[in-house]
Parts: structure tokens; sequence; C-alpha cells
């Protein structure tokens, strides 16, 4: 069998969630099947696996809205898909390429639910008129695809609601993996090494400390968790691993946030730039408790990244969180009301910032239970989001959709 995987992130170019999901999922499909990525930001080098074409957006589109260059590779991935047994997309990025890809070769396709476009509103500061163009491939590819994965039952439900005319049967959900070699906690010489690595950040790992990390957009909620931050108990070190920002807009918000913040307190420390893994690994391994302040997150792998090097998650309790974070045992899921519209908007901010706060100052003011709940999330992601299991599971949906 031969699938085709087409996605817009692959290493080294990964921004988020879905880059790292697709990494981990053809790396462990390889075992087993003929996998081959067809993805953005140009031909990779010869350290890509074998099987990796990476597409530039054709130059006559570079200077057009974002979304119609990323038609221009789509238009591209569809046509080199011929030979696959089925196509499998990631993202809206890449949901286009693999509807046409299946018309035209008469293959099934697959896609993966990562989030959706119609809960991103915020998405037309940054698409402009592309946004109406981004929903509408998405919509075409959910409502023509042979099957479809959503990475947590919260996500599954908002498929069946944003996309009423999909099948409720074609919807699997298969949860997010996790790459448990690649993130744990330093042990023996290691430790000195990842000692190193943080106090060279700015960062004293002798000192409590709450880590944030993710891409600067909407979703994540950062200027609700940084305002939270002000809250927090005196000595306690807030880390920022943020960056990518979605506009610029977001960025100066953010900016302003952390600047205020420096200014009522020590121990801020911002990481804008995407840090390698094991640099990754030791500023978490570092820290007390790990903050997920997001406003939409089908299931969010930084949660599962947190709490396989031993970190207690406090959490918002939307979207596939709570089928991650195991509200009392490997950390604590922060309620919240939010708008219907589609934004996610907290309707009560400060009291979604003010229990934020609460639940990040119970732990981070109480070592030992948040170690003990660290240990927990450690043993739950072993238990629950290994990648061999993904993998099987996702193997078995491609058989049936072939037989």
């Amino acid at each position: 069998m031969r699938v085709d995987l087409l996605t817009r992130e692959y290493p080294p170019y990964v921004y988020g969630g879905a880059g790292v999901h697709v990494a981990e999922l053809s790396a462990v499909l390889r075992r087993s099947i003929e996998v081959r990525v067809r993805c953005f930001d140009g031909p990779r080098d010869a350290t890509a696996p074998p099987g990796v074409t990476g597409y530039d957006i054709p130059s006559d589109l570079a200077a057009a809205n974002k979304v119609l260059g990323t038609f221009g590779v789509d238009l591209a991935m569809a046509n080199d898909v011929a030979g696959a047994d089925l196509v499998h997309s990631h993202t809206w990025y890449a949901n286009l390429a693999g509807h046409l890809a299946g018309l035209l070769h008469g293959i099934p396709h697959v896609l993966s639910a990562h989030s959706l476009e119609p809960l991103r509103p915020w998405k037309a500061e940054q698409l402009g008129g592309g946004y109406a163009l981004s929903g509408w491939a998405e919509q075409t590819a959910y409502e023509g695809a042979a099957g479809i994965i959503a990475v947590s039952a919260g996500m599954r439900a908002d498929i069946l609601r944003v996309y009423p005319r999909v099948d409720p049967a074609k919807v699997h959900v298969v949860h997010n993996g996790i790459d448990l070699a690649g993130w744990q906690r330093p042990t023996g010489a290691a430790v000195a090494d990842a000692d190193a690595v943080v106090r060279a950040l700015g960062i004293d790992p002798d000192r409590p400390a709450v880590v944030f990390v993710g891409r600067i957009t909407r979703q994540k909620g950062l200027p609700y968790f940084l305002r939270a931050a002000e809250l927090l108990p005196a000595g306690v070190q807030v880390i920022l691993c943020a960056g990518a920002p979605d506009t610029p807009e977001i960025e100066a918000e953010v900016r302003g946030l952390v600047e205020d913040l420096a200014t009522k307190r020590d121990g801020v420390v911002w990481i804008s730039q995407m840090l390698p893994r094991p640099d990754l690994v030791a500023v978490l391994a570092s820290a007390t408790v790990f903050a997920c302040p997001s406003i939409y997150e089908p299931l969010g792998i930084v949660n599962l990244e947190a709490m396989a090097v031993g970190l207690p998650v406090v959490a918002t309790a939307t979207g596939g969180i709570p089928e991650v974070v195991d509200d009392g045992v490997t950390g604590l899921l922060v309620p919240i009301a939010q708008a219907q519209d589609g934004t996610g908007t907290p309707l009560e901010p400060e009291k979604f910032v003010a229990d934020l706060a609460a639940s990040l100052t119970e732990l981070v003011s109480d070592p030992a239970r948040a170690a003990a709940m660290g240990e927990a999330s450690r043993r739950r992601v072993e238990d629950h989001f290994a990648w061999d299991s993904i993998a099987d599971r996702t193997l078995d949906l491609y058989a049936r959709i072939l037989a």
C-alpha cells in the first residue's frame, strides 16, 4: 500500500501541532507501508527521509493573496499523487489538494481534522478575502472525503455541527500521539547540560516557574495568560516560548502586555525563536507548571509534550483538552463560558483570567503536589498517547476504506 500524506508543515519547517503530527505519523507509518510526504516551503535537502517532496508557491502567485498561493501548491500536489492507493491530507492548506487528487486519480481521500476554519474567524485578520476561500476549500474537502480523522471527540462534535452534511459514520476519533523517547525529563549527565541551556536563556531553574509554549495566535489565549500572570505569587517566573505571530497587530498586543508585565514583576522570560527539541525539553523540565490558556484547541499536542516531560498542566476546559488533562490528577481544568459565534471569546474574561491565575497559583505554590501530578502526566501519555497505537488505528482505518 502506498499512501501520500499532504501537509503544509514538515521538518524543518514546523510551526504548530499539525506539523509535529505529520512528522511523527509519517515516521511510524513507514514501518508498515510506503509513505510519500508532499509539503510546502520548497524542496528538502538530503537529510529528509526518502519520499519527501517540497513545493514552492508558483512564482506568478507569489504576490497574490496567500490562499491563492496555497491553491497553486495544491494543484501541483494533486497532480503528483498519481500512483498512490490513498491520499491523506492535513489542515485546510492541503485539504483541497487531497480532494482534487482523490477525484483526479480515483482514490480515497482521508483527511485529519486539526482545526476548523469556521471556528477561527480571527484568521480574516491574516487572510483577508482569502479566509472565505480557505473555508470553501475545507468544507468541500470534508463533504467529499471518504474518511475524516478527528483528533478528539470534541473535534468530532465540532465537525458534525459546523458541517452538517458530513456523514457521521465517516468521522472517526484518533487522538494525536507523542514521541515518548523524544519528550522525557533529562536524567543523569543530561541534567547538567539542560541546566546550562536554561540558564543561558535567562531562566533560573531553582525558582518556581510557569511556562507557556505556543504560536502567537488568537486561539492560544496568550493575552489572557499574560493578564493572569500579574496575579501569580511574587518569585514565580513566567516563561514564554511564543513566536510565529499571525499578524503584526497581535504581535504588538502581546509585546505590549509582556513589557507591561515585566515592569510589575521580575523573572519574565520571552523566548521568541523556535527552540530545538532538546532545548525545549530542558525549558519544560525546569518549570513547575505548564499553562495552556487556549480558547480553541481541538486536542493540544503541546499539552502532551509537557506531560511527557513530567509537568502538570493547567488548561482551559475547552475542545479536546479535557480528553488529555485528567482534572485533579494530571493537572487542573479551568472552566470557561464562551461565545458561540465561532470566536470562542470568554463571556466573562475577568473571571476566566482570575480562575486561570488561581489554578496556576494553587499548583505553583505546592511543588510536591505539582511533582506528583507531573508523574501522573507521564504515565497518562505512556498509557494513552503512544504513537504505535495511533499508527495502528490509522492503518486500520485505511484498510477499511480501501476494502
